[in-house]
């Protein structure tokens, strides 16, 4: 195994359209959009230290057990039970360069975990295929197995497990974060509880066949592309207040984007 230390960068996301489909088994479907940042990234580093137990630096202010990374880890050794894994990470630390707000809609936790299943996969030579990770990475958050693909663009469906590739190119993207974050669970249940008699699958069908420059500038209604925006606004009233014209929600919020022409 390498002694040196190992990087990867794990990229945000957009959605350029969030579409609500239903509600079962506990959990929202959805139709989405999703888009990476290019210029947004976390860095994980594999660095070398002899750990008594799994060592993670840079996520402060989230418990240990809570981390999105330290369940990928867990997960993957549940899965495989592998020596070498356990082995690397008494000999390495993980240590994070984050960039990516929390809260923030930009999935970054999700895309750390990821970029971290995708690396270790790789070092640790677990030989999973890509559709082994995003099984595996299902069962931590929604929106990893889009991070796990790691497609530029896709359309995302069902629980966040159907992820087909979008031929397009990438938006160069300006973001914009509010001084607030806005907790996904919470937006989700506003939603159930308020909004989900209204949805209407006929308002979006064939969305996902539109390219994504084309849907921004048809558009221009930010609640209309994305269900969860109208939640986030019930649940955060003051998330309002920094909305501007030309400006879209992304995901549960609270970053609002447009795409630069």
């Amino acid at each position: 195994m390498p002694s040196h230390p190992l990087s990867i960068h794990a990229h945000a996301k957009v959605n350029i359209f969030l579409k609500i489909t239903g509600h079962r088994e506990g959990y929202h479907t959805l139709l989405s959009r999703f888009m990476r940042v290019e210029t947004l990234y976390d860095t994980l580093t594999f660095v070398p230290q002899l750990s008594p137990a799994f060592t993670l630096e840079g996520c402060e202010g989230v418990p240990l057990r809570s981390n999105t990374i330290y369940k990928a880890y867990h997960a993957l050794l549940t899965y495989t039970h592998s020596p070498k894994l356990k082995a690397f990470f008494h000999a390495h630390k993980v240590i994070v360069t984050k960039r990516i707000p929390s809260q923030a809609g930009l999935g970054g936790g999700s895309s750390d975990a990821a970029a971290f299943m995708r690396l270790v996969n790789q070092v640790c030579q677990l030989t999973l295929s890509i559709e082994k990770l995003a099984e595996i990475g299902s069962s931590i958050g929604a929106d990893l197995p889009f991070f796990l693909y790691n497609y530029p663009v896709a359309n995302v469906s069902g629980f966040g497990e159907s992820v087909t590739p979008f031929e397009e190119e990438v938006l160069p993207l300006q973001l914009f974060t509010p001084p607030l974050g806005c907790d996904t669970t919470q937006v989700y249940k506003t939603f159930k509880q308020h909004l989900l008699a209204t949805i209407e699958p006929a308002s979006f069908a064939g969305w996902e066949q539109e390219a994504s420059r084309t849907l921004l500038e048809r558009i221009t209604d930010p609640l209309q592309l994305n269900d969860l925006y109208a939640a986030a606004t019930l649940a955060y009233p003051e998330i309002t207040t920094y909305h501007q014209e030309g400006w879209y929600f992304s995901g549960s919020g609270s970053t609002f984007f447009r795409h630069r022409s």
